[in-house]
């Protein structure tokens, strides 16, 4: 069962609850901020809790966790005897290291799956390895928010994604247009400029001879 998530309340000390009523920690209660996963997994595991989250626009931040303060003492304490053993010190290297044979290996998926896609003909082929590795370099790092590290989706799509996404900043002039602040207004001019990158990388699929001005050509000029 998935906890009831809280907003953040008119006060320090309040939150909103789903239907919109405003309720007050117990007095006995705090606020357990986001960054100790584990802390905070124990802490909800332990009893009765509130999860505080914020929504700004379509995402969603973690505000924390209220629970007993006397709980989250006593966790704090447990985790950080368990964090002292030499045990948990290997454990933690063992688990580094396979993190990063993991995301070693998913950049080279993503690389590989990027190059595919944009499918460029052998006359371009130089051009091709240089803007699959700007994608991939730009989209796959751990924590980046882009949809490259999405699970949500397949591969193929993410990586269809990720070109067209660094094309409509790195080949047009999107991160300049003054658009207005009107309801879908954003996602049309995004469709539009993505209309256009995917006419430009038939060009390149197609071998096209290409132009020095090219926005493509541009970005990796120098």
């Amino acid at each position: 069962m998935s906890d009831i998530v809280y907003a953040p309340g008119p006060s320090s000390t309040t939150v909103y609850a789903p239907g919109g009523s405003v309720l007050t920690a117990p007095a006995d209660w705090v606020l357990l901020p986001p960054g100790d996963a584990a802390l905070t997994r124990r802490v909800k595991a332990a009893g009765e809790h509130w999860v505080v989250q914020e929504k700004k626009g379509r995402r969603s931040f973690s505000k924390g966790v209220w629970a007993p303060a006397s709980t989250i003492d006593q966790i704090r304490k447990d985790l950080e005897a368990e964090r002292s053993t030499e045990s948990y010190a290997k454990r933690k290297v063992a688990d580094a290291k396979r993190r990063e044979k993991v995301q070693t290996e998913y950049v080279g998926d993503f690389f590989q799956t990027v190059l595919e896609f944009l499918d460029f003909h052998v006359d371009h082929a130089k051009l091709a390895q240089q803007m699959a590795q700007a994608i991939t370099d730009h989209a796959t790092p751990v924590g980046s928010g882009t949809v490259a590290r999405t699970k949500r989706i397949p591969v193929e799509q993410r990586a269809e994604a990720a070109v067209i996404a660094w094309m409509r900043h790195q080949t047009t002039a999107y991160d300049s247009m003054k658009i207005p602040r009107v309801k879908g207004k954003r996602r049309e001019v995004r469709r539009m400029l993505a209309s256009r990158s995917k006419q430009l990388l038939r060009q390149y699929r197609k071998g096209e001879s290409i132009s020095n001005d090219c926005p493509l050509q541009q970005v990796f000029s120098g």
